[in-house]
């Protein structure tokens, strides 16, 4: 997996690994989809890449994974120079880049689509 790979590409090598760690823990499609819920299609999807992120996790915690989701993702702290702009609170939303400000300031009334 590359950092330049598309999504497409991406969801597929994890699809890839996660059939690898099913054949790994022996089991069988339809084995590990009874385990976790879900029907041997939904499995046969994950493992092409085709899969919704919920039902990826549920995969995961079959096949006893969910461990790697912190390497996956880790989790993000927030940032110290935005707590003290924010006087303590928590960031809730993104602002709006400063180019971003200026071409909207006299199309407010009419949204870009």
């Amino acid at each position: 997996m590359e950092i330049n790979d598309s999504p497409k590409v991406i969801a597929e090598t994890l699809g890839r690994r996660l059939k690898q760690a099913r054949l790994n823990a022996n089991l069988s499609q339809e084995a590990l989809a009874l385990n976790v819920g879900l029907s041997k299609n939904t499995i046969i999807n994950v493992e092409a890449g085709k899969t919704k992120l919920e039902t990826m996790i549920a995969v995961m915690q079959g096949l006893d994974l969910l461990d790697q989701l912190s390497l996956f993702l880790a989790e993000q702290p927030v940032s110290p120079i935005q707590l003290a702009k924010m006087k303590g609170a928590e960031r809730k939303r993104a602002s709006k880049s400063k180019s971003a400000q200026k071409n909207n300031k006299g199309n407010e009334s009419e949204p870009e689509w």
